[in-house]
């Protein structure tokens, strides 16, 4: 079944601005072999299992942009596929099971998130714990919120004394919030969006759960980090988050961010190299878009420069002597989008439809773009780390 809003995905629309000096790495699902891990290259994609057989165990290698770049000038990986034909049958919801498309870029990584990293978003949280998960309520809180802290939280350093002071007139005016906490205080949140395998790439659908009536994307930039902590590379991710469900308790976290297909990453890792390196993932501006089967249409924009803890930080933070990832992980940065425009009507505010088509860009990644469906009715995760290590036995790759 064709659904209405065809993704479109061409190279054009999916590949970064700069893609013809981007080194990008991701993975396919080549029929009748399984998943391998390709490059792009002169307009195709191609096979890196000369490099190394998984995302993550090419991460582990010393300076994989330039071993990546070798293989594909003297010819060592071979071509699979040409990139628009791949990208198109990349849509699932006109896939053709007999030809590859994209899984999500990683593998064996866990798939890590930072929450409330912007003003805007650790607003919109606070706003759901004090909805108690209504949607209804939350116009309202939100007026009155911006009545007390107006943009009083803007430019503060996490952890810092200026900070501390403004906790304590927060806590005077009966504004602190365990979300305030984590958003100005000395502590990052860092929870655990996927296990290793579950996320989905381009075209894939993106799973809502059916019990959720508020619930919006969370366009990101999702960093590629090995088990040594080395920040190697970055791409485009989509937390698809049930408002609803956290904010009735922030302890239903993991079922309002960790569901069937809510994990959404690609459509490549860009890796760091000569052209491309954490100060330009610093200054990436990010755009949002939803096309929905109703004729609703939003746009936004955002800029990670208004992030309030530098990205390395937040990995330092995440992976190091208190806890260590073998197989390294990838690391949400968190959103400065958090859109709450009217959908259903005056002050409902903004919440999925199945058939949503959501696309996530920044110019120097590329765009990610997927179709909402229910997380009961997406495909079902299958392909584990079981299936992966049996199925590289079986290729003579381990």
């Amino acid at each position: 079944m064709t659904l209405a809003n065809p993704l479109a995905l061409t190279a054009a629309t999916c590949l970064p601005a700069d893609a013809d000096r981007a080194t990008l790495v991701g993975r396919l699902w080549q029929p009748g072999v399984g998943p391998v891990l390709v490059a792009v290259h002169d307009g195709a994609l191609h096979d890196l299992s000369v490099v190394a057989p998984t995302c993550s165990q090419l991460l582990e290698l010393d300076e994989p942009a330039q071993l990546v770049q070798a293989a594909l000038r003297n010819g060592r990986a071979a071509r699979i596929a040409p990139l628009d034909a791949v990208l198109r049958n990349s849509d699932e919801s006109t896939r053709d099971p007999a030809q590859p498309w994209l899984l999500a870029p990683c593998d064996l990584q866990p798939v890590k998130a930072s929450g409330v990293t912007f003003v805007a978003s650790l607003l919109e949280r606070v706003i759901e714990e004090q909805a108690r998960g209504d949607a209804a309520r939350a116009l309202s809180i939100r007026e009155s919120l911006a009545n007390i802290l107006g943009d009083n939280l803007s430019g503060i350093v996490p952890g810092s004394a200026e900070a501390a002071r403004v906790k304590e007139v927060l806590i005077a005016q009966g504004a602190w919030s365990q979300y305030l906490e984590v958003g100005i205080g000395p502590d990052a949140e860092i929870f655990t969006k996927a296990p290793p395998m579950a996320a989905v790439g381009l075209g894939a659908d993106v799973g809502i759960h059916p019990g959720s009536t508020w619930n919006n994307p969370e366009p990101e930039i999702v960093l590629a980090v090995d088990s040594r902590g080395r920040t190697l590379g970055a791409s485009l991710g989509n937390d698809v988050n049930l408002r609803d469900f956290e904010g009735r308790s922030a302890l239903l976290l993991g079922k309002a961010k960790d569901n069937n297909a809510s994990c959404a990453i690609g459509p490549f890792i860009r890796l760091f190299d000569a052209h491309f390196g954490i100060d330009d993932v610093r200054r990436c501006e990010l755009s949002l878009q939803v096309d929905g089967p109703d004729g609703f249409t939003l746009h936004d924009r955002g800029s990670l420069t208004t992030i309030s803890r530098d990205p390395l930080d937040l990995v330092a933070q995440a992976i190091g002597p208190n806890h260590q990832y073998p197989d390294g992980m990838m690391l949400f940065l968190g959103t400065m989008l958090a859109p709450t425009q009217d959908r259903r009507g005056p002050g409902q505010g903004f919440t999925h439809e199945v058939g949503d088509v959501v696309r996530v860009a920044v110019p120097a990644l590329g765009m990610l773009a997927n179709r909402v469906q229910r997380t009961d009715r997406a495909a079902p995760w299958r392909f584990g780390i079981t299936a992966l290590m049996r199925n590289l036995a079986g290729r003579a790759l381990l």
